[in-house]
């Protein structure tokens, strides 16, 4: 759409000499063309509006997925990432094992699947990325500013999992993995390779049980000593780790060439990325199960502690993982619906994503649990204490694992190959989310020649260059302050919250079911309407309070507390989303003229793009349409439909 059309026009169209003729022969909802009903509301619409000013030509036509398949697979890529493996089957054991279903279930079913389903319609229906999607309502476009710094933060953090987990697969091919035992150059007197609990219980060990408390594992000292070289705190930032620089530099190449020439060649690539994953987690399972302990691990993921449903952390916990795992929030699911073709069924396709998304969930348990109740009994300590979630299950219980199985480096290879899989294609995917809103917010009168390759290129190695404080000493500490306030749940709650209340409240949610009606053929199920007007808003509302009074203050490993200005810095990553939001409609509010009714009025009047004329003409009525009104610089550009739709 042309940036020209702004709200201050009332949902102007600008249409190129080329589309013309297009725009002539295009047919209603009742089968006239369009040209047809211009003439028959001409005069009057003429007489009521004053011819609008002179508008920017159109940007070239969008493109759209090869296949509707390769839309079904980027978003399973993007989505179905590293916290469906390495955070839902931790939770899941963590708060009552199967009886966490419920919670989880009930949630994703008035939260996660209505906003996943808002999100992809809204970019289908609107053809546009993150920002401009928010046309529909130019008032809170803040959201689209929102959902874009969310995800810069997301895409500037997350490959630095990618990037250890890259290092962790190159250092896989050795005939002994440097992590399985001691006397390397980066180990401590205190590394200790096996630990037999029931050995120093018993008395016949050569350690006490105070003693061996006290000692290291081979494997966290890798980690630590080795991989992030880890300082003692934010304030020490250290040199750099050039090794793990070279994987993270590695990581950004391959996401630049699977994004730089836009969705033909990503929607080709995720056939690969987020299908393989898949295989290797059957392969890990049916190895696991093999392995003693398995089912003992299986048991403990899913025996239920009903007790539990009582607690609130149970809920929330739920609540917020549904949030992360559906990707909610980023505008990423907003830019690939919105490469979708009009007509496509984005309702069908939500449901089937959405159980995609829960079910690799589910499935990661079983593999990640049969490998846990293996080491458990390997080391003779209670599942409870070799339990981890996030990097700590990724590179300490994982690594720890796959030391005491034969032809480790293999299983080790597989872990870490699927590992940089799954969190590829939820980076590429991010990145897509991000360049897409940045292009279509400026003009196409600013088009270049690469622009789109020179635009990817820019963001990578911004993003680069600020992931260099995460590849020092002290990098840890950095990357957790992203992690724990950039994208958090407070912020994805806050807007997931604002997103159903301006499609609900301000644009209208029958309308919006009207809307997406025009779009698949029919209405979707009332529940979502019901959804995004009451249950939705009031679930992220009560999570979002929920965290806020219950704050705590970032810690690193139990033990390292964040100074004062590391806690101001992690607020200002949060608060650079949230504000957005109110600071854009203030500054709007402000700038309109009239009355407060009338700026609030006319700023909520949706801004219609070029393809609304196709496929959202109304009947022809008496004042339906205004007329074609030519501009007055004589250049071979006309306004269409200066009344909104």
């Amino acid at each position: 759409m042309a940036k020209g059309a702004s709200s201050e026009s009332g949902g102007v169209y600008s249409v190129s000499a080329e589309h013309q003729q297009k725009a002539a022969t295009t047919t209603t909802t009742t089968g006239r063309p369009l040209a047809m009903c211009q003439q028959s509301g001409g005069e009057k619409g003429a007489e009521a509006e004053p011819p609008g000013p002179p508008l920017a030509l159109l940007p070239p036509e969008r493109e759209t997925w090869t296949r509707q398949m390769d839309f079904i697979m980027s978003c399973v890529g993007f989505a179905v990432g590293l916290g469906n493996v390495w955070r839902f089957p931790y939770l899941c054991y963590k708060n009552g094992g199967g009886v966490f279903l419920i919670p989880y279930l009930l949630i994703a079913l008035i939260g996660g699947i209505p906003i996943f389903f808002l999100e992809i319609s809204l970019g289908q229906f609107m053809k546009a990325g993150s920002i401009n999607v928010w046309n529909i309502a130019p008032l809170f476009k803040g959201l689209g500013f929102a959902s874009m710094v969310i995800v810069f933060f997301c895409n500037t953090y997350y490959i630095m999992v990618l990037a250890w987990g890259f290092y962790y697969l190159v250092k896989s091919f050795a005939a002994t993995l440097p992590w399985a035992t001691c006397g390397n150059p980066w180990n401590s007197h205190e590394c200790v390779e096996i630990f037999r609990h029931e050995d120093c219980a018993n008395g016949t060990g050569n350690l006490t049980c105070d003693e061996l408390s006290d000692k290291r594992s081979p494997v966290i000292e890798f980690w630590e000593n080795e991989v992030l070289r880890l300082s003692g705190g934010l304030e020490f930032p250290g040199a750099i780790n050039w090794e793990v620089t070279l994987c993270l530099l590695a990581c950004w190449v391959l996401v630049y060439f699977c994004v730089w020439k836009g969705v033909k060649s990503t929607g080709k690539i995720v056939y690969f990325t987020a299908t393989f994953p898949y295989v290797v987690l059957i392969i890990l399972l049916i190895r696991g199960v093999m392995l003693p302990g398995a089912q003992d691990g299986i048991i403990y993921y899913l025996k239920p502690d009903w007790s539990k449903l009582a607690s609130p952390q149970v809920w929330i916990d739920a609540g917020t993982q549904i949030f992360f795992s559906y990707a909610i929030g980023l505008g990423a699911l907003t830019a690939l619906g919105s490469y979708n073709r009009f007509n496509n069924n984005c309702y069908k396709d939500a449901i089937i994503l959405a159980l995609i998304n829960s079910g690799t969930s589910f499935f990661s348990g079983f593999v990640v649990f049969s490998i846990l109740g293996f080491m458990a009994a390997e080391q003779g300590v209670d599942i409870a204490k070799v339990a981890e979630s996030g990097p700590g299950l990724a590179f300490i219980a994982y690594p720890r694992a796959v030391t005491l199985m034969p032809v480790a480096p293999l299983w080790a290879a597989l872990f870490f190959f699927m590992l940089l899989l799954l969190g590829l294609d939820s980076q590429f995917v991010g990145v897509e989310g991000f360049i897409t809103g940045i292009l279509d917010f400026f003009p196409a009168a600013y088009a270049f020649r690469f622009q789109r390759e020179v635009t990817v290129a820019v963001c990578c190695v911004v993003c680069f260059l600020i992931e260099l404080s995460m590849v020092t000493e002290g990098g840890m500490y950095v990357f957790q302050l992203f992690d724990y306030y950039s994208a958090s749940g407070t912020t994805l709650l806050w807007q997931a919250f604002w997103e159903c209340v301006v499609i609900a409240w301000v644009y209208g949610a029958d309308r919006f079911m009207d809307d997406i009606a025009c779009m698949i053929g029919y209405r979707p199920f009332p529940w979502m309407k019901w959804c995004w007007m009451f249950l939705t808003p009031l679930v992220c509302l009560g999570i979002f309070l929920f965290n806020i009074a219950y704050y705590k203050p970032l810690i690193y490993n139990n033990s390292y507390v964040y100074p004062w200005w590391g806690e101001a810095i992690g607020w200002g990553f949060a608060l650079s989303s949230m504000l957005c939001v109110p600071l854009t409609a203030l500054y709007k509010l402000i700038r309109a003229k009239g009355t407060l009714a009338e700026r609030w009025h006319h700023l909520t009047q949706p801004i219609w793009g070029l393809h609304h004329l196709e496929y959202k003409v109304p009947d022809c009525e008496d004042g339906a349409l205004t007329t074609l009104t030519p501009v007055s610089d004589g250049s071979a550009k006309v306004v269409i439909l200066e009344s909104v739709m």
